[in-house]
């Protein structure tokens, strides 16, 4: 069950007398995986029997696993729910010397969109589904049911944390925790160094290239971009070069006559988006088809 933040504990359940320690017990008793943190938000380091990975280690696995040292050992893979654990005497050394208490999203169901100033909270705000936000020192957390990869910089200050990583812990944050998007699934996928050059094979005609509009009724351009929407939405692979083909025939039709208004291009992008493409990717199909019609 994925953990829900609105209904953890009261903090003094565990009257502990560290309130990092206190913390920790209540993410663990509502379901979340939780570590401390020393200084400079970073985890505790491996000790001597685990150093440079003589003990087999546990980075790079999906859960904790083969290391069964009993320490604060292998950053986010330490994160537990297991309250003995937490206050066991090889923990204790690392609770007197916390500064603050991370949790493991990937391991409590969640994905955490880490965004690190108020630009990228700008964008965040008009790129992706409103979701449960928790503030931080310079931007925004996002929190989103579901896991998937961890990647850094998937856009200018914004990280995505969930499997095999940690987030710092400030607070259960407020608004509802929306599904995770396609569209945030798809920022942390490495996109093809051809995704942005037009397809060679395309011979698309061009159409109406005298400015005067060819359509006589609204009606068939409203059901050309019902039938292009609908493309885009059965798509069930090469997502980037079906929204290029689509963008290019609905250009190359009405790109010239003005015809095309901005409700229409965004039903486009909508649907584009809704199949995990990013803003930025939509602009640069636009921008492609464009230029290929010479427009």
């Amino acid at each position: 069950m994925t953990p829900d933040h609105t209904t953890m504990p009261p903090l003094d359940m565990y009257p502990s007398g560290n309130p990092h320690l206190g913390t920790a017990l209540n993410l663990a008793a509502a379901g979340v995986p939780a570590l401390p943190l020393r200084h400079g938000k970073l985890p505790f380091g491996n000790c001597r029997a685990c150093a440079k990975n003589a003990c087999g280690g546990r980075p790079n696995m999906k859960s904790a696993g083969i290391c069964r040292c009993p320490a604060v050992c292998h950053a986010w893979a330490a994160a537990t729910t297991d309250p003995s654990v937490i206050t066991s005497p090889a923990w204790a050394t690392a609770w007197r010397q916390a500064t603050a208490v991370a949790y493991h999203p990937g391991g409590a169901g969640l994905t955490v969109v880490d965004l690190d100033n108020p630009d990228a909270v700008a964008w965040a705000r008009s790129a992706l589904p409103a979701t449960r936000t928790v503030p931080t020192t310079r931007g925004e957390h996002w929190i989103y049911h579901g896991t998937m990869q961890s990647a850094n910089a998937v856009r200018p200050s914004v990280d995505i944390k969930s499997a095999m990583s940690y987030a710092r812990w400030l607070g259960p944050g407020t608004g509802t925790t929306a599904a995770l998007p396609a569209v945030v699934r798809a920022l942390a996928v490495k996109q093809p160094s051809t995704a942005r050059r037009a397809p060679q094979d395309l011979t698309v005609p061009i159409r109406g290239q005298s400015g005067e509009c060819p359509h006589r009724t609204p009606t068939y351009l409203d059901r050309g971009i019902a039938m292009v929407v609908q493309r885009i939405t059965e798509a069930s692979s090469a997502v980037h070069a079906t929204v290029y083909r689509t963008f290019l025939a609905v250009l190359s039709t009405h790109g010239r006559c003005g015809c095309l208004t901005d409700t229409h291009t965004a039903r486009l992008f909508t649907a584009a988006q809704a199949k995990g493409e990013t803003v930025r990717h939509c602009t640069d199909a636009w921008t492609n088809a464009r230029t290929a019609l010479g427009l």
